[in-house]
């Protein structure tokens, strides 16, 4: 008897992140079906009761349910990996075999050996070892070790999705349904692109010291900024540093430039 092709859900709140490893996998593993990709946790548990696929890739960092939280729900009834944008989340049970995790962002090699394993493991036909104790390992170690603010932003370019650090990020303005997110690299141009992050939940991760926000609808990068110019009604002109945007500064935020 012919076995059937085994069958994946995708879990990220990213939607390029998750075509992105949709494609990646079509490489890695023709013969897998994503049957289903989640835009958060909470769909993630809906969309695993739905298709029972036989892997979960689940974002640790999603907004509402995470995917550790989603991981708790689905244990032992589907082989898990793990995609987080931080490497020392890795715990050693990992490294056991018994999950699997990918670092963002995905590098082919590393796919392709997390790939072996989860095939190797589902040929073995062998009933799942209990996670349950490694996941809440994970979430311990989630707990006590995540970082105080954002590191990486995966934005939006045109045609592309680029990886900017924080520390690279210029200002950020809302748009519409998105934020723009402009940036430069050292010794790089100037460049933007969109998330669909919204800014009020952005400005909860940033850093405080670095990052203040100055417009309802703009947080620029404190070390970014060259100077800062007066206007009329109490408002004033944020100046950057190798820009040509001019960034304004409301009423409500003028005190953080009073000693400017």
């Amino acid at each position: 008897m012919t076995q059937r092709p085994a069958t994946a859900l995708i879990a990220d709140d990213e939607p390029l992140l998750r075509k992105a490893l949709s494609r990646m996998l079509a490489d890695a593993w023709p013969e897998l079906k994503v049957v289903a990709q989640a835009r958060n946790g909470r769909e993630a548990v809906d969309l695993f009761e739905a298709h029972q696929p036989d892997v979960c890739f689940l974002d640790v960092h999603m907004p509402g349910l995470s995917g550790v939280e989603a991981a708790r729900y689905i244990g032992r009834r589907a082989q898990l990996v793990f995609v987080t944008a931080f490497s020392q989340y890795a715990v050693q049970a990992f490294e056991h075999g018994a999950l699997d995790y990918l670092v963002k962002p995905v590098e082919p090699r590393r796919l392709a050996d997390t790939v072996g394993r989860v095939q190797e493991r589902l040929l073995a036909a062998q009933p799942l070892p209990d996670t349950e104790a490694l996941i809440e390992q994970l979430a311990l170690r989630l707990r006590k070790e995540a970082p105080p603010g954002l590191r990486w932003l995966h934005v939006s370019s045109g045609p592309n999705m680029r990886l900017v650090a924080i520390d690279e990020v210029d200002f950020l303005r809302s748009d519409e349904k998105y934020t723009l997110v402009a940036w430069r690299a050292e010794g790089g141009k100037p460049g933007d692109g969109l998330i669909r992050t919204p800014l009020k939940e952005l400005l909860e991760q940033l850093d405080a010291k670095l990052f203040a926000q100055v417009h309802r609808s703009v947080v620029v990068n404190l070390r970014s900024i060259d100077h800062v110019t007066r206007g009329d009604n109490e408002t004033a002109a944020i100046h950057l540093k190798g820009r040509e945007e001019v960034l304004p500064v409301s009423r409500s935020y003028l005190h953080l430039f009073r000693q400017m």
